[in-house]
């Protein structure tokens, strides 16, 4: 089984390497289906839910998360950790389906006893927000300091979700097997080399 798990900064182009790299390699991709997934197991709103997952995960809450901690936590907990757990139980069934990519979620740190390829997606911040803006929805009026602090108050989200799961910070080059900054860059013209390194780190393993 071949799992590809994408961890990107906020306006980064993550989703659409991903889903190139998906088409590329002939694997099944998973990002907004994760979040329909633990709606239709939760009975919750999908956008409510999205915003839960990017506020982030922080140690204020009364639970020692580890690996396996959805196990521990009462499914009557909501909202966020009872969100967390059905999140993790929906990553590890996705993963046991076959070779796939999966967008954000912690999937990295959830499947990391599958050994999977963990690629981190980045950008400067200039070439983020460009990125936001050419697909923003066409009522999104925001400032480029209102914009600027949404990506960080995202990507603040993201990081502390991962790091209460991992053993290393998120973003730090140790914790992935390729890390590529998309700043100025065409994505699609990249894909083919990403595509290739990871076949290729797939054959060495």
């Amino acid at each position: 089984m071949k799992i590809v798990t994408v961890s990107r900064e906020f306006g980064s182009g993550g989703r659409e390497v991903g889903k190139r790299l998906a088409d590329l390699l002939g694997f099944a991709y998973y990002d907004r289906e994760i979040i329909t997934a633990i709606a239709e197991k939760s009975s919750l709103d999908e956008d409510y839910i999205e915003k839960t997952i990017e506020s982030g995960i922080t140690r204020s809450y009364p639970i020692t998360f580890s690996h396996s901690f959805a196990a521990y936590i009462p499914a009557a907990m909501t909202p966020a950790p009872g969100i967390i757990a059905s999140q993790h139980a929906v990553i590890k069934e996705i993963a046991s389906k076959g070779d796939c990519v999966i967008v954000g979620r912690c999937a990295d740190v959830i499947l990391e006893d599958l050994n999977p390829f963990r690629l981190f997606v980045c950008a400067d911040m200039s070439s983020k927000m460009n990125r936001c803006r050419l697909r923003a929805p066409e009522d999104e009026k925001l400032t480029d300091r209102e914009l600027e602090r949404k990506i960080k108050r995202i990507d603040k989200g993201r990081k502390e979700s991962h790091d209460i799961l991992a053993s290393y910070p998120w973003g730090d080059r140790r914790g992935y097997d390729l890390c590529v900054n998309t700043s100025g860059v065409d994505i699609k013209a990249i894909i083919p080399h990403i595509g290739g390194y990871i076949e290729e780190w797939f054959k060495q393993g």
